[in-house]
């Protein structure tokens, strides 16, 4: 499959542009039913259906194809700079270099966007991801987007496949970390399920993605 650098990004950023803001002290963003999909190579399948706890869950199954999930609209990160979300992978990618073009693979991805304006060039996005290889906490440029886009393992290989695994992270403090630049504001927000650089079959599901002000010690839930 052929895709030219930053095309991924700039596309799903270029549709973020006109978004309404968001400003809450606890802003859910799990309303799927509201959300859009972009393709890059075919259709991830993405399913919304009722949760256990009355919540809604996304459901992304890709064959081979690639599309992101998405939320328009910027997020005033000096309010609510925590992102929260649970995850669930069947089982990650095989026996792939994540760190290249032909590996650029991942079961499940929350990413952020900040947008470059007419700049396009200056859009960036963290990546965070359940990695198939990559120990927990790596972090590497994306092949394809390179420094602009900041992959972030957060989970890693399939010990905890089948299990929903809870996340909570400081979306200022990880910004600065991955691009030594301050942050005060996200253009928006998706998710992918993709296998269409290796032709990977992978299945995920996604749930309860919110944004949140800091707790009394400074910290995010779960300490991020």
């Amino acid at each position: 499959m052929t895709r030219q650098p930053l095309s991924m990004y700039v596309a799903v950023t270029g549709m973020l542009l006109c978004g309404l803001a968001w400003a809450n002290d606890d802003l859910s963003v799990s309303d799927f039913d509201n959300w859009q999909e972009r393709s890059f190579t075919g259709n991830t399948r993405y399913t919304v259906t009722a949760g256990d706890d009355k919540g809604l869950i996304v459901t992304a199954q890709t064959r081979g194809q690639a599309s992101a999930f998405y939320r328009q609209g910027r997020v005033d990160l000096d309010t609510t700079p925590c992102l929260g979300w649970r995850w669930r992978i069947q089982e990650t990618t095989h026996d792939l270099d994540e760190r290249s073009k032909a590996g650029d693979d991942f079961a499940a991805r929350v990413y952020v966007v900040k947008r470059g304006g007419l700049a396009f060039w200056r859009t960036k996005t963290i990546n965070y991801v359940w990695s198939g290889s990559q120990a927990t906490d790596q972090r590497w440029p994306n092949a394809y987007a390179g420094d602009n886009a900041i992959m972030w393992s957060l989970n890693s290989g399939n010990n905890k496949a089948g299990e929903w695994v809870t996340h909570s992270r400081d979306i200022q403090k990880d910004w600065q970390t991955a691009f030594s630049e301050d942050i005060d504001q996200l253009d928006g927000i998706a998710i992918m399920t993709d296998g269409d650089d290796s032709d990977s079959t992978l299945t995920a599901a996604y749930a309860d993605l919110r944004f949140s002000a800091r707790r009394s010690d400074g910290t995010c839930n779960g300490g991020g």
